[in-house]
């Protein structure tokens, strides 16, 4: 059976995994907001799918997120799905060895990015009394490895602070800190090398992800969730 179309908002939207599930949820007749950094990946998703309202925004920038929110809020209400896909990884070494610079993008992106999507857009969610916020964790929030300690660090902490967001929420709310599982993207590229391309593609990804996003609601509130 079809669902309800839904307002959904998307981080990280124009590559990865945000990319594949974009023409999905849009297929499904569901009204997605989506952002982005790199121009040209922006002008290639907005050609592919024009109906999707598709903007430059840094999400570690607060102000330029609440703004993001304002005009989305306009345009299209309260959303209905908010999902925090928006992430960097650090260039694999060992903790000691990664400069601060480095160190500060990934918690920027990751962690405070998370942060400032949840504090422009949930306000709305709550007043009108539904919605979901899925916020993108990872094995690595729930496991770790060497040379990925800051990204781990970030996804622990995605975990964490989902998880007390759950128990803020209202009733008939939920948030849902969820593990996509391991997919071959340019980010596992960046760890894993050419043997990523043993593990599924964004797009093999997005056929499951989809419809199990889709059914989310508030019997997963506070679940830490894996697309299975």
């Amino acid at each position: 059976m079809a669902t309800p179309s839904r307002t959904i908002v998307l981080t990280g939207a124009t590559r990865g995994l945000g990319r594949a599930l974009l023409p999905r949820l849009l297929a499904l007749g569901h009204r997605v907001a989506g952002c982005g950094t790199n121009e040209a990946a922006l002008a290639d998703a907005r050609r592919a799918c024009p109906q999707a309202l598709l903007e430059r925004v840094d999400v570690t920038d607060a102000d330029a997120v609440t703004a993001w929110a304002g005009r989305v809020l306009a345009a299209l209400g309260p959303a209905d799905l908010l999902l925090n896909n928006a992430a960097v990884m650090n260039e694999p070494a060992p903790l000691w060895e990664i400069p601060a610079a480095a160190f500060d993008r990934v918690i920027d992106v990751n962690v405070k990015g998370v942060a400032n999507v949840v504090r422009a857009f949930l306000p709305a969610m709550v007043r009108a009394g539904r919605g979901v916020v899925v916020n993108l964790s990872s094995g690595w929030g729930r496991s770790t490895s060497a040379g990925v300690a800051p990204y781990c660090a970030t996804k622990y902490a995605v975990e964490g602070l989902t998880l007390a967001l759950a128990q803020e929420l209202p009733s008939g709310m939920a948030a849902v800190p969820l593990n996509p599982g391991v997919i071959d993207t340019d980010m596992l590229r960046v760890c894993f090398g050419d043997s990523a391309g043993g593990y599924p593609t964004a797009d093999q990804w997005a056929e499951r992800a989809v419809p199990f996003l889709l059914k989310l609601g508030p019997r997963d509130n506070g679940k830490s969730l894996t697309v299975a």
